[in-house]
């Protein structure tokens, strides 16, 4: 193994700066220690946030987005390359949430130089960066042997070094400090899958780049050590996207959609609002605690082998 190259230390984070709040005391029983305190409904409440892979009408970034607005975010970039429902996005939000600004940028997430642009735009109107979801992501739906190598990099790129680029600069945002802000901090959470977790649950240069994902999110929570900055990635299932559309209309086609998720627990696939719901939670304090991470969001899937139903699993 080769020597760990040494990482200059970074600011620290308010939770090793200070000491937790007194939580009182009820009939001389401390009270609970918290470290995010009462969100409510507010979970994001004042958080900057950018998500890519943000213009499918019914993809994860776009029902994510939903949820950082109703939860109080000040802002939210919605960001993809493809802007065919980008600004349809972006009335609908404002419409339902009118004290969220929100904004619409075009740009690859894998071309460095427009991921630095967009993070630069982001601290000099607002001053701040608390949220990078790294949505963005493509599939081949090839098998191994009939991809070329042009192909496979496609996915590579879009899909794993989108999420590099977006930890490389938010994290450098996020260690910015103001009045507003005192201490560093902040939630990068990319966009894995369970087939970066397991084999055959999706193609080989998708399945590649999604480990990558988990790998990223993990190597970079450990070199930002102390500053409070969380990385994690987020693992769906079998989710009805737009890149999982065609498996879903085919299956309608042939009256066979009760058999999508048949192999996992839930037997049934799952929606983007449901692993919007667990990018929320990790974009929030509530997730003060949960760095390093690859959340499986799968109905079970991951969480044991191959069974058949109406047997003893």
């Amino acid at each position: 193994m080769a020597p760990a190259s040494k990482v200059k230390q970074q600011a620290q984070s308010k939770e090793l700066s200070e000491p937790l709040p007194d939580p009182g005391t009820f009939e001389g029983l401390p009270g609970v220690r918290t470290v995010a305190g009462d969100l409510g409904n507010q979970r994001v409440k004042g958080k900057v946030i950018i998500v890519t892979g943000a213009n499918s009408p019914i993809g994860i970034g776009r029902a994510s987005s939903h949820q950082f607005a109703r939860h109080g975010a000040r802002a939210i970039y919605l960001c993809d390359f493809a802007t065919s429902h980008l600004d349809l996005h972006k009335r609908e939000l404002n419409s339902l949430y009118p004290n969220v600004d929100i904004h619409t940028r075009q740009f690859d997430a894998a071309h460095e130089p427009s991921v630095r642009d967009i993070v630069k735009e982001v601290v000099d109107k607002y001053g701040r960066l608390d949220v990078f979801f790294a949505n963005a992501g493509i599939s081949s739906q090839k098998v191994f042997w009939e991809e070329d190598a042009e192909g496979f990099m496609k996915v590579m790129k879009t899909n794993a070094l989108s999420v590099f680029l977006a930890a490389k600069y938010a994290s450098r945002a996020m260690l910015k400090t103001s009045t507003e802000k005192p201490y560093p901090g902040g939630s990068i959470i990319g966009t894995a899958s369970v087939a970066g977790l397991r084999s055959n649950a999706g193609p080989t240069d998708y399945s590649a780049s999604k480990a990558a994902v988990i790998s990223l999110m993990q190597t970079c929570a450990y070199q930002l050590v102390g500053t409070g900055v969380r990385c994690n990635a987020v693992c769906p299932g079998l989710i009805e996207t737009g890149m999982t559309k065609i498996t879903y209309d085919a299956a309608r086609a042939r009256g066979s959609e009760k058999k999508i998720g048949q192999l996992n627990p839930l037997k049934r696939g799952g929606q983007p609002d449901e692993i919007a719901r667990a990018v929320l939670f990790l974009a929030s304090d509530e997730a003060s605690y949960v760095n390093a991470q690859a959340w499986a969001v799968d109905g079970g899937l991951s969480g044991g082998l191959p069974f058949v139903p109406g047997k003893l699993a």
